[in-house]
């Protein structure tokens, strides 16, 4: 096998790209329980043996929108700085930056727990379609979205049984409803952050670098999950590979990739292109210019504002990445072509009359979205009231509610199942800022008002006579909903006690949810319930075309990926499948994105700048996967996912094998800035597990 350890040999293997046996990446994104093993061992020589999976499985993790995993047995999680920035914000204040400054916990006892971050590790899965099949056979529209939420309540609670802080089921629709999945977690609600380096390391490059290669940023940190308030003992972990990865090599990702859309129909692609992509980035740009404007006005404001902003100026290049994808003739070509084949395959067989109607149906439901869409994004989606205060009031009012009815009868997110991540969210301790909650809010409904029209009923009853600007401060200076204990007060009570409510947020939401529900009835029946539906038909033409080997689309659980270290050609031009410190100090221009930490400049003379820091591989990955543990053979970690290449954009609808690349520190990476620079003794020792 071809080893690259340097850049002059990276060069010459990016320059042939093709490596013999390692040419391209496997697609797909798979389940644990459905892996390739075939494939896997004929292309790359590797057998998937029940023991290594159930063990990489188990070592996997999910933080909430990202992943992790456990890199030592006493619950030492490692993820993606950009994966915990909530929680450094949550406890940063004016007087201490954890974000702008980092953390490093030499003992355990300084170790600071997370106000709102969860683990979750992967326990079981076990299939239980013919259970949900059940339950909706003959239905449709409003009776069938009530009987699947009703089976998914019961399974659900069933599994989780007496033991609601500790375990965490769902049930997860695949294949586009062609399966149903229950899967049982492990859950640590107590999470304390151990190591963060300063946020200029993981950031370094900024917007400008995002989704590009080559690449210098450490975007890693360090958790540890406690159980009974001590460190989590786990048997199942990712020791570090002691020698990194190398040019060629096969490389795993365990991780939670969030949505594909790869399975999706025509009429449904059409709408997210026309309709929700446009409407994502024209939201989105128009609040990039209001958060760029509030972070100038101080370093206190810059910091409040750092996570949203940096997020939406993600979401911004997906979005428009995505656009250019399905504005593509040939992706949209080829998904008109694989549709055609399903029809003329139905049409076939009398095994699949039910199906002929299925596209035709859910082209429908797409007319209907289109027609509602601006009154569900903003009343019942709640981007016309973009406040964390608005959020918790509904959260708090549709609970006293809820939590009076039958688990099958509830709300899919009040679940007697989901009350612990609910009560937490309630209770946490990060803090609110006025100011900014009354900036969004106050965009919010202007757009609101732009787009429901002035003399709108609903924005008539929410403005009245007033500017947004008028009603944002009304509703912020009138809240108490920034205590804790209030909220906690209001969530132990009953209906009545929450409908008495002094707080202007909580009469908000009692004002309009019923306009909210109502919108909301008509996008489940007429929309979602219709969708996934006639997606279950569908799915049975597939499956009876290429059987279940295929994987599903994404839908935010664990998956594995394969693939290789290996660069491409981009415009003619070879792209290195490696970075190294080197590069990052040749990178540095002392003003931001490109201004590397007083740390690292202080450390230069004992940094090994040969030692590589970003490397790329053919792994199928997309937004979820960030913090995801990326192995060897051996189960060992050889780097950590943080990024895609802009070329993975298009990733949500189809993969490109020959553009399309995973962007990770390297392991070697890590482990030399622990060393040279933060001197991270203890949390080396414990990595090295030479404790």
């Amino acid at each position: 096998m071809q080893t690259c350890r340097s850049v002059v040999l990276c060069l010459v293997i990016a320059a042939s790209v093709a490596i013999p046996g390692f040419a391209h990446a496997d697609e797909g994104m798979w389940t644990f329980d459905n892996l390739p093993r075939e494939q896997m061992k004929s292309k790359y020589g590797f057998t998937a043996e029940s023991g290594w999976v159930d063990h990489v499985m188990r070592a996997a993790v999910n933080i909430g929108g990202c992943s992790a995993s456990f890199v030592s047995p006493q619950g030492l999680v490692m993820t993606n700085h950009h994966c915990i920035t909530g929680c450094l914000q949550q406890l940063s204040s004016a007087k201490k930056n954890y974000l702008q400054d980092g953390f490093l916990a030499r003992k355990v006892e300084e170790e600071l727990q997370c106000p709102t971050t969860e683990v979750s590790r992967l326990d079981q899965i076990t299939d239980v379609t013919a259970e949900v099949t059940a339950a909706t056979k003959g239905l449709s529209g409003e009776a069938y979205k009530n009987a699947l939420n009703g089976i998914n309540a019961k399974i659900t609670a069933a599994c989780v049984g007496d033991k609601r802080a500790t375990v965490r089921c769902n049930v997860v629709s695949l294949y586009q409803g062609g399966q149903y999945h229950l899967y049982r977690y492990d859950r640590y609600s107590d999470v304390r952050l151990v190591w963060a380096p300063e946020d200029a390391s993981p950031s370094f490059g900024g917007d400008p670098d995002n989704f590009n290669f080559p690449r210098f940023g450490l975007d890693a940190a360090m958790l540890r999950a406690y159980e009974n308030g001590k460190p989590a003992v786990v048997k199942h972990f990712f020791p570090f590979s002691p020698g990194g990865a190398n040019a060629g090599e096969l490389v795993f990702t365990a991780g939670n990739p969030g949505r594909t859309s790869r399975s999706l129909t025509v009429a449904q692609l059409e709408t997210v292109r026309d309709v929700r992509l446009i409407a994502n980035l024209r939201r989105g740009y128009e609040l990039r210019g209001v958060l760029t404007q509030y972070r100038k006005l101080g370093v206190e404001e810059a910091r409040i504002a750092r996570n949203d902003l940096n997020g939406l100026e993600n979401g911004l290049k997906v979005f428009t990445g995505q656009l250019a994808a399905l504005q593509s003739r040939e992706l949209m070509a080829r998904k008109r072509d694989e549709e055609a084949q399903l029809k003329a395959f139905a049409a076939k067989s009398p095994n699949f009359k039910d199906a002929a109607g299925a596209w035709d149906a859910i082209a429908a439901a797409q007319a209907v979205y289109r027609e509602i869409e601006h009154e569900y994004e903003l009343i019942e989606a709640g981007r016309g009231f973009n406040s964390r205060y608005f959020g918790l009031a509904r959260t708090i009012w549709r609970g006293s509610l809820e939590r009076t009815k039958p688990d099958a009868e509830r709300l899919p997110e009040f679940s007697s199942t989901r009350m612990p991540q609910l009560e937490r969210q309630v209770s946490s301790p990060a803090p609110f800022y006025p100011e900014f909650e009354k900036l969004k809010l106050a965009h919010s409904l202007t757009k609101m008002r732009e787009l429901l029209g002035t003399d709108d009923p609903f924005v008539v009853k929410i403005l009245s006579k007033q500017s947004p600007e008028q009603v944002a401060s009304r509703l912020v200076d009138g809240t108490k909903l920034a205590d804790p204990a209030y909220r906690k007060a209001l969530w132990a009570g009953d209906r009545a006690a929450v409908e008495k409510a002094d707080d202007t947020f909580i009469q908000l939401v009692r004002d309009i949810d019923a306009a909210a529900m109502a919108v909301r009835k008509r996008f489940d029946n007429d929309v979602s319930a219709v969708e996934q539906k006639n997606a279950e038909l569908i799915a049975k033409v597939r499956f009876a075309m290429s059987g279940s080997k295929t994987y599903p689309d994404a839908t935010g659980t664990l998956r594995l990926s394969y693939g290789a270290v290996e660069g491409w050609m981009e415009r003619g031009k070879p792209v290195v499948p490696f970075t190294d410190f080197a590069g990052a100090f040749n990178r540095h221009t002392g003003a931001a994105p490109y201004a590397l930490p007083a740390s690292w400049l202080a450390a230069k003379d004992k940094i090994k700048l040969t030692q590589t820091l970003n490397f790329v591989t053919t792994n199928d990955i997309i937004g979820g996967n960030s913090g995801s543990p990326m192995i060897n053979h051996k189960a060992e970690i050889v780097g950590l996912a943080f990024d895609g290449n802009k070329h993975t954009h298009s990733g949500a609808y189809w993969f490109d094998q020959k553009f399309n690349r995973t962007v990770g520190v390297t392991s070697d990476g890590i482990l030399e800035a622990l060393t040279s620079i933060y001197g991270a003794t203890e949390l080396l020792a414990e990595i090295r597990g030479k404790q």
